[in-house]
């Protein structure tokens, strides 16, 4: 029996994991938490061998917290909306698996399985779109000018903030939208922050 820990702040999600999990009949769940500070003594108390992450729950990384107290207890993470650099991120960590909250129910049970096995489980789509992510083009000003405009900042702001003329924010400014195929700055802050860039 794969005993299981859910750790999800939504009620109503962590409600629809635990049936799905508990309706199969070599998985067990021993504890539910919707927070961070709450899952080394849930994994600990309910001898946790896998436990399922939201990327989102409140508190300090659960995923580090269990890797540093509870190392037994592997984790599979999942994401709402996962983006490929918190894919790369999470993977890079403590984490065995990671999937989207939009998988199938049977490849969710199917990835606890591998997880609890000690095996890598990764969603395909999610996969995919992490090694198909794109190299950071981005120069170390342009970063930094970015940076500061997705504060709402103006280019004379930026400009004063940088040490810079607004000619040349306005010069970074434009390379920035070429390099990401934005269509103004604010694209450019959405493309940057959904592949990890920012």
């Amino acid at each position: 029996m794969i005993r299981i820990l859910i750790a999800e702040h939504l009620l109503l999600v962590r409600r629809g994991l635990l049936a799905t999990l508990e309706a199969e009949p070599d998985l067990s769940v021993v504890a539910e938490v919707g927070h961070a500070d709450e899952v080394v003594g849930a994994a600990l108390a309910g001898r946790a061998h896998v436990a399922v992450v939201d990327l989102g729950l409140p508190g300090p990384p659960a995923a580090g917290l269990l890797a540093e107290q509870v190392p037994r207890c592997r984790v599979l993470i999942l994401s709402a909306h996962p983006n490929p650099a918190q894919v790369r991120e999470a993977l890079a960590g403590p984490a065995l698996g990671f999937m989207s909250l939009c998988v199938a129910p049977e490849r969710l049970t199917e990835g606890v399985r591998q997880v609890a096995a000690g095996h890598r489980a990764i969603e395909a789509e999610v996969a995919l779109a992490a090694l198909k992510c794109a190299t950071n083009p981005l120069t170390r000003r342009e970063l930094d000018v970015l940076r500061i405009a997705a504060g709402g900042a103006r280019s004379a702001e930026i400009a004063d903030e940088l040490f810079l003329s607004v000619g040349t924010v306005r010069n970074h400014l434009s390379r920035i939208m070429c390099k990401t195929g934005a269509r103004n700055r604010l694209d450019a802050v959405r493309i940057a922050s959904d592949y990890g860039w920012l």
